[in-house]
């Protein structure tokens, strides 16, 4: 199973919160070359799927219709 299969069952707080470790893990700079890259990598992307899904959110929110009905969303 690859990261990205992991990140698509989290929830926008699971990921955020993950992504805000990662960047923690990223700033102490004490982590060897290899390590870095794969951090790196894996917030890239969770900073990708959460913004997916505020996209999703913000397609959600414009999507109400003038009597504040959530019409469906085919995104």
């Amino acid at each position: 199973m690859t990261d990205e299969k992991k990140i698509e069952g989290l929830t926008y707080e699971q990921a955020f919160s993950e992504l805000q470790t990662v960047i923690g893990a990223l700033e102490t700079g004490d982590k060897p070359l290899e390590e870095a890259l794969a951090l790196y990598e894996r917030g890239q992307s969770l900073y990708q799927y959460c913004t997916k899904l505020l996209d999703d959110a913000d397609l959600k929110v414009q999507q109400l219709n003038m009597q504040g009905e959530l019409e469906d969303f085919a995104g």
